[in-house]
């Protein structure tokens, strides 16, 4: 479905290469500030065209919000958003009523709508994922007025290339990393073209993205992402926990192919003695917990520590060499792609990383909210909650929720 979200609601739509693409939000509160200004910047970082280690296709990627706000403000009504495409080069793609390109959506499409997109990937396309970083950007704008909330994503790996983790082996929670996921910005994610907060480690990076891109081949990666001051009781169980639904928005991200959060698959190869999260009284005096193996996830709601997960992101399936395939009736061939493409993906996914984290928090928060609001309207209990049963309190939840606020 092209739909996303259940109280705040994200349809995107467009092909690659047609007119326009982009979303309508639903379920965004009224009298929220928004301007196209607020969500330029991460339609930015995510437009083609930006360095050397991206596709040469150039869009400016300018959004036009269409409806939903008046007068710089929200009205609480659908906001609609607009890119218009204007680097279209259709014929690129003429190869593809011939041949079903390897690892694309060109056959799978065909087979599930008896139809597809002529040119390039159609939906299956990244270009579709401009509506999801206009929403994205949206949501982001509201948990920051509302709660404080940071989203923070980088690339951490890049083919066998990655930024140092853990001290050792059998270290899943080395403290210099946590704490660059303490006080990573967007700012110094962005110092470099690879978006690799860690120097070193981001020359290396580039380096191979550059020989992958000379050889005129592709290369994968991971992108990490950090959501802090996130509120806490988030999430839905059984089926809705909040690492599944962030898992569902990650994984429906075009050439995402894994999904980790927290310790992740590290986490299964220490003993539990070693994995666990011990709790403690924290310096504002609310419970926490001493380390965060879990991802700031517990029982698949959000405990108030930084929820943090990787994604993994497949070396692109498009590329610029001759490839031996079958056409579309089965005869052997060979097929020449001609379009423009990234040797790379990871660079420009982090603000798509960014965004789907935005909308599954958004969505979690209002969902929240809303349990809580009907659960303040029925009359006091008659008889006190035994201790384990009643914390946090209302007072208590609710001045974990007004220092976020403050800050």
């Amino acid at each position: 479905m092209s739909t996303f979200g259940t109280l705040f609601r994200v349809t995107t739509y467009g092909e690659s290469h047609c007119a326009s693409v982009g979303c309508i939000v639903d379920g965004c509160p009224p009298g929220m500030p928004l301007a196209n200004s607020d969500l330029q910047p991460q339609l930015t970082r995510r437009r083609p065209g930006q360095s050397n280690l991206t596709t040469p296709r150039n869009e400016a990627d300018e959004c036009a919000l269409q409806s939903g706000v008046e007068a710089g403000v929200t009205l609480g009504t659908p906001i609609g958003l607009l890119v218009r495409n204007k680097d279209q080069r259709p014929h690129d793609y003429t190869e593809t009523d011939h041949y079903p390109r390897p690892s694309h959506a060109d056959w799978t499409y065909l087979l599930k709508y008896g139809i597809k997109a002529s040119s390039g990937g159609g939906r299956s396309s990244a270009r579709e994922t401009i509506g999801r970083v206009a929403a994205g950007a949206i949501a982001e704008r509201y948990l920051k007025l509302a709660y404080g909330v940071e989203i923070v994503g980088f690339v951490s790996s890049v083919g066998k290339i990655h930024m140092p983790q853990s001290a050792e082996d059998e270290d899943v929670d080395d403290e210099n990393y946590l704490n660059l996921l303490r006080g990573i910005t967007r700012e110094k994610v962005d110092e470099n073209l690879i978006r690799c907060p860690h120097e070193e480690t981001a020359k290396l990076m580039e380096q191979r993205v550059l020989e992958a891109k000379e050889a005129n081949d592709s290369i994968g990666g991971t992108v990490t992402c950090v959501i802090r001051k996130s509120p806490i009781g988030l999430g839905e169980p059984v089926f809705d926990k909040l690492e599944a639904l962030l898992a569902h928005a990650m994984l429906s991200i075009p050439a995402t192919k894994g999904f980790e959060i927290g310790s992740g698959f590290k986490g299964t190869e220490v003993a539990g003695s070693k994995h666990n999260d011990a709790f403690i009284k924290k310096e504002n005096g609310e419970l926490g917990t001493k380390t965060n193996r879990s991802g700031g996830i517990q029982g698949g709601i959000s405990n108030g520590e930084d929820i943090y997960f990787k994604v993994a992101f497949k070396s692109p399936a498009t590329i610029s060499q001759e490839q031996s395939t079958a056409k579309y009736d089965g005869e052997s061939g060979v097929l020449s792609t001609r379009g423009r493409h990234d040797p790379c993906v990871v660079p420009r996914a982090v603000p798509i990383v960014e965004a789907m984290a935005a909308l599954v928090i958004m969505d979690a928060v209002l969902i929240q909210n809303s349990r809580r609001a009907a659960a303040a309207s029925l009359p006091p209990l008659a008889t006190p909650l035994p201790p384990s049963m009643s914390l946090p309190t209302k007072q208590q939840y609710q001045k974990a929720v007004d220092e976020l606020v403050k800050e």
